[in-house]
């Protein structure tokens, strides 16, 4: 079994979400639904690597914009950041979460590809969310 993904190949994988994390963006009880997933995964999901310690801040910007608390961003950065946590919360990916050591790596690799293209969009919502005195909403 491959070990890692390839930069392409992420990127692939995260743009396979594109379309489910737009009917979750455009439907409110998905959204609530899709938070309380990914609420429940992290807190059993082992913190490890640069790229999944990312996940809680990608979070706190898809509860504020879904809250309309920050909206200023493009479009597709949120579709982005949805996309790669809908794959972080799937179970079942390209390498399953069961895998002891492997099951997060591919994980690790979609996260890091989404924070690539949004990496600017990002810095901006944490510099909004420090001016603004606002917390990390989990």
């Amino acid at each position: 079994m491959k070990k890692e993904l390839s930069e392409q190949e992420a990127l692939v994988e995260l743009e396979k979400g594109y379309e489910k994390a737009e009917k979750i963006l455009g439907n409110e009880s998905k959204t609530e639904r899709f938070l309380q997933r990914l609420e429940k995964k992290m807190k059993v999901i082992p913190i490890v690597g640069e790229r999944l310690a990312d996940i809680p801040v990608l979070a706190s910007l898809v509860i504020h914009y879904f809250k309309r608390e920050y909206t200023d961003l493009p479009i597709g950065t949120i579709i982005a950041v949805v996309s790669a946590l809908i794959y972080f919360v799937s179970p079942l990916d390209i390498m399953p979460d069961i895998l002891p050591g492997l099951g997060y790596v591919d994980d690790a690799a979609v996260v890091a590809a989404c924070w690539n293209l949004v990496k600017s969009d990002v810095e901006e919502y944490l510099k909004w969310r420090d001016d603004n005195g606002k917390t990390l909403d989990l």
